[in-house]
């Protein structure tokens, strides 16, 4: 007993203070503690949700600007693929035309100096032609005058072997009244 005698004047002022202390200021001790409360969360919300707000709103804002930004390049990038690719093409049937238009230019050259080869080949025939012709005229001129020569030499021969004085005489007359009549 001696231990609830000793233990009792300890509980005695725990006991006054818990009476007294359920009212402050003759209010009752939880609804001061429901005010603290309150004004902790008011404090709370205005210094501390109010910037959060408007730092998660900041934040979304910009998110959602980089979002429509990145849309935006993404469809920058788009038109410039498609264009990349009507470019590329392009370039594709450029190129197509640029073989088959110097394919037909090869060929056209080609039948070009076909044409010029064949053209050459004729004339140099020609020419080679007309230069045989010529050559043949000259030898048959060349011809002709060595025959006349010696044809002349051979009648000078006969002549003079077989015309006697007198037969000179008289081909003398003939050809000088030729003459007078030829005048």
């Amino acid at each position: 007993m001696r231990a609830l005698l000793s233990s009792a004047p300890l509980s005695l002022p725990f006991e006054e203070a818990a009476g007294h202390a359920e009212k402050i200021l003759g209010l009752p001790a939880w609804i001061w503690q429901l005010a603290n409360l309150a004004l902790f969360l008011a404090v709370l919300v205005y210094f501390v949700a109010r910037p959060l707000t408007n730092a998660f709103r900041a934040r979304q804002e910009a998110v959602e600007k980089a979002l429509a930004e990145a849309r935006e390049k993404r469809a920058e990038a788009a038109r410039f693929e498609s264009q990349i690719h009507e470019r590329m093409s392009r370039l594709e049937r450029e190129v197509v035309e640029i073989r088959r238009q110097g394919a037909a230019d090869g060929e056209s050259a080609r039948a070009a100096l076909d044409e010029r080869a064949r053209e050459e080949a004729d004339r140099i025939r020609k020419d080679s032609e007309e230069e045989i012709v010529r050559r043949v005229a000259a030898a048959k001129a060349e011809l002709q005058q060595v025959a006349a020569g010696l044809m002349a030499t051979t009648a000078r021969e006969i002549v003079a072997r077989e015309i006697n004085e007198e037969d000179r005489k008289r081909l003398l007359a003939d050809g000088v009244e030729r003459l007078k009549e030829a005048r």
